[in-house]
């Protein structure tokens, strides 16, 4: 029984892999264009982009790991049968309770894996990508262009005249205009430099002038150094307790929660459908297997994400009953009552 096990193992892992491989390209492509659409607004160098496509990895192969051993997995039998390799495991006395039995093993695996991925990953690399992403548009807010007005850094009104490279000006006018007093600053160099959040407008060769109704003063300098932090918004590191009980973003959790589950336990409650489809008679019926894999995938899907809006968590028990009650009534009338 051991060698008819993993002789049924190896066909739905040589699928799996040759089936997966297809929707995880498709999957980081498409999350490839929705990086990419950011560089509209924000500068993004090719290690920035390979650094956001890593914090969505998890997500990537956790929406897609699931519908790939569910095809994996109908296929597989599929091919056995036509091959007439199910109908000789039948013949020796051997019940579809074997092959539930069989698949039962890696669905839950798979299921424990998705949960781990949902708990404990997805909270870590949710967070780096939003630091990163919200770090990198505050950035975005220093990339100043010559000529232009309305710059700003910290309290001082800033101006450029010429951009000669990255964070390299030349002729910077800083104004600043207090309650009493108002300071006008020219430096014929500029660099804006970044440490730890922390930007620095290190001005060289420069005049300041300071005036006010009482008072005027000059002061000519070699160098000088004007601080300002950046307003980043970062969420903080947070412990996985700590992410899932907060309510920051709890819409966003909840809705989160719901499709994870509903995609983890996907494999786990579809055990009878994946017999229904996937065991034929070759001679006898002819299958539109991928048009019931489609519809199966539609009528699982479809109902979770557009209930989760209102039934919210009880999304879950509303879709998993009728999906369970519903293809254990066609692994009997098909399946069971005939082998």
């Amino acid at each position: 029984m051991s060698e008819l096990k993993n002789y049924i193992i190896k066909h739905i892992s040589i699928l799996f892999f040759s089936i997966y491989m297809p929707i995880f390209v498709i999957a980081s492509l498409m999350m490839l264009v929705q990086l990419a659409s950011l560089t509209a607004y924000i500068h993004l160098t090719i290690w920035d982009m390979t650094q956001l496509y890593l914090f969505s990895l998890p997500m990537t192969i956790f929406y897609t790991i699931s519908i790939a051993f569910f095809i994996a997995a109908v296929m597989a039998l599929f091919r056995l049968s036509n091959d007439n390799e199910i109908i000789v495991i039948f013949s020796l006395g051997i019940s579809p309770k074997f092959l539930l039995k069989t698949l039962l093993t890696p669905a839950l695996l798979l299921a424990l894996v998705e949960f781990f991925n949902l708990i404990v990953v997805f909270p870590k690399t949710s967070i780096l990508y939003r630091n990163f992403k919200a770090f990198k548009q505050s950035e975005a807010k220093f990339n100043m262009s010559a000529g232009e007005f309305g710059h700003s850094f910290g309290d001082w009104l800033l101006y450029i005249g010429k951009k000669n490279k990255d964070n390299d000006y030349a002729d910077v006018f800083l104004f600043n205009k207090k309650q009493k007093e108002e300071t006008l600053i020219y430096a014929k160099h500029a660099q804006i430099l970044n440490k730890n959040s922390i930007l620095t407008l290190h001005l060289e060769q420069g005049d300041g002038y300071s005036y006010s109704t009482k008072k005027f003063s000059q002061t000519h300098f070699d160098a000088m150094a004007i601080h300002a932090r950046l307003n980043t918004g970062l969420t903080k590191n947070e412990s996985i307790l700590e992410y899932w009980t907060s309510n920051y973003h709890r819409g966003n959790k909840d809705r989160k929660l719901i499709l994870g589950t509903m995609f983890a336990l996907f494999p786990l409650v579809s055990l009878f459908l994946i017999l229904s489809l996937g065991v034929v008679h070759a001679r006898h019926q002819k299958s539109s297997i991928y048009l019931y894999i489609f519809l199966s995938l539609i009528l699982y899907f479809v109902p979770t994400i557009f209930l989760q809006k209102k039934l919210h968590f009880w999304t879950i028990p509303t879709v998993l009953i009728p999906w369970i009650i519903g293809t254990y009534w066609i692994y009997r009338k098909k399946i069971a009552a005939r082998f």
